[in-house]
C-alpha cells in the first residue's frame, strides 16, 4: 500500500500511526506544504493522514494551501480512500465538509478522558477501544458536526472528539498518534508553549505518563492498527 502523510508542522511525529504503517510495509510520501511544498494535484495514494499543527484550520491568509487540503481530504473520501485527520487534520476534515470551526473554545491538555457514543461502541475502528479510555489532546479549538457524518466519541469540553465519514474517513480531535515518547519530546521542544497551555502539566508529567500514558499508548496503536487495516 501507498499512504500519503501531510504534515502541517516543522515538528511533526507519526507516532503510533507510524508504528502501524510500517507494520503493514505501507510506502509513505510525505507533504510538507507549510514549507511551500506542493501538495499533490490529484488523489494517487492509497489512502491519506493530515496530522495537526499549531495554526487554525482557517489560517487562510497565513498558510493559503489549507483550502487545498481540504478539498484534497474531500476528494480522497469521494474516491473511496481511506483519509484520516487528526487534531488540525480533523478540523480540516470538518471544514471539508461544510462544517464550521469554532476557535479558542475548547482548550484541552493532557492525558484526558474520551467517551465513545454508541456508534463509537459499534464502529469498525473505534469499536477497538474501551468505552471510556484516556487519550492525550492538546489543542484550543473545536467544530461542529459536518452533515451526515457520524459522531463516535467526544468530552464534556470538546464533544465531537472523533466522527466518519462513509466507511473509511476518520477525524479524531485528540492525538491518539501521541505516544509517552512523543509527548516528552513535546515537553522538550515546547516547554513554553506547554506552560500556557498546561502550567501543571509538567510536574505531573512522570506520574501521569506512567499511568494513564500507559494506557493511552495501547489505546492509540490499536487504533492506529484497525485505521490501517481498512487501506
Amino acid at each position: 500500500m501507498r499512504v500519503a502523510i501531510v504534515e502541517n508542522t516543522k515538528v511533526t511525529h507519526h507516532g503510533q500511526v507510524g508504528v502501524a504503517l510500517h507494520e503493514a510495509a505501507a510506502v509513505i510520501d510525505i507533504y510538507k506544504p507549510w514549507s511551500s511544498q506542493p501538495l499533490p494535484a490529484t488523489v494517487d495514494a492509497d489512502a491519506l493522514v493530515v496530522f495537526g499543527g499549531e495554526q487554525a484550520a482557517t489560517d487562510d491568509d497565513i498558510h493559503p494551501y489549507l483550502p487545498d487540503l481540504a478539498r484534497l481530504m474531500a476528494a480522497y473520501t469521494e474516491a473511496a480512500r481511506p483519509v484520516l485527520g487528526i487534531c488540525l487534520g480533523a478540523q480540516l476534515l470538518a471544514r471539508a465538509f461544510g462544517a464550521d470551526n469554532h476557535l479558542g473554545t475548547a482548550p484541552e491538555f493532557g492525558w484526558v478522558d474520551v467517551a465513545l457514543t454508541e456508534a463509537g461502541r459499534a464502529d469498525p475502528v473505534l469499536s477497538v477501544l474501551p468505552e471510556r479510555f484516556p487519550i492525550f489532546q492538546w489543542h484550543s479549538d473545536t467544530f461542529t458536526l459536518p452533515a451526515g457524518a457520524i459522531h463516535l466519541a467526544g468530552t464534556k469540553t470538546a464533544q465531537n472528539q472523533a466522527f466518519r465519514i462513509g466507511r473509511a474517513t476518520y477525524g479524531t480531535q485528540f492525538h491518539f498518534e501521541a505516544s509517552r515518547a512523543v509527548v516528552a519530546d513535546w515537553l522538550h521542544r515546547f516547554p513554553e508553549n506547554i506552560a500556557k497551555a498546561a502550567p501543571e502539566f509538567p510536574a505531573l508529567h512522570t506520574d501521569h505518563a506512567a499511568t494513564r500514558g500507559a494506557a493511552a499508548d495501547r489505546h492509540g496503536l490499536a487504533l492506529a492498527r484497525a485505521w490501517v487495516t481498512l487501506i
